[in-house]
């Protein structure tokens, strides 16, 4: 079993690592091919992308915010994160047919 920790954002490596969560990789962009059963995969995938990794047998933790307009498409710091409520949220996501 692998946790993969998903995210570009300098602030976001801080927050969780502030967080005390473990992971095994931090990567950037997510290889849905690198997914096995039992992994888990936390980060703010798209919604396809999160239906994939739990289709894969994989669960899926979603960093979320609640984020005000003003601070949309800005880079957060961790302290900004945390004013911004964030928190993981474990999520099944599956595509219907």
């Amino acid at each position: 079993m692998t946790i993969w920790f998903v995210s570009r954002h300098p602030g976001a490596l801080a927050w969780i690592q502030h967080q005390g969560e473990t992971y095994d990789q931090h990567i950037h962009h997510l290889d849905l091919d690198q997914i096995s059963p039992g992994d888990e995969v936390i980060g703010t995938l798209p919604v396809h992308l999160a239906a994939e990794v739990c289709a894969r047998g994989a669960r899926y933790r979603h960093l979320s915010l609640q984020l005000p307009d003003h601070a949309r498409g800005q880079e957060l710091s961790a302290a900004e994160m945390n004013a911004c409520a964030a928190r993981l949220e474990t999520y099944f996501v599956r595509k219907e047919a």
